[in-house]
């Protein structure tokens, strides 16, 4: 067999990591996009974790929907789109 062809566009690779990844940072920045306020308090008096407990849950749960609980529990990728877009680089989570 022909060995298989690169995607034209690397950007378009189907890979998972790249994936997920885009996906968590989608997911927490709709955190952020909806609760900027509440963002704010959270980083001012530390209680991030806390403040977002319930949004965080439900994204955690669309993200596992939608990349697989295995690949998620198996990967960073949520827990470092928290602390890189809702902590703002603190790590918190």
């Amino acid at each position: 067999a022909p060995p298989a062809r690169p995607p034209i566009n690397p950007f378009l690779a189907n890979d998972p990591n790249a994936k997920a990844k885009r996906l968590a940072r989608a997911l927490v920045s709709d955190i952020v996009a909806y609760f900027p306020q509440k963002r704010e308090e959270g980083l001012r008096d530390g209680t991030l974790k806390q403040l977002f407990r319930e949004e965080i849950k439900k994204s955690y749960e669309e993200y596992v929907d939608q990349i697989g609980r295995e690949f998620a529990e198996g990967t960073t990728h949520f827990q470092e789109a928290l602390n890189d877009v809702l902590a703002l680089g603190k790590k918190i989570f």
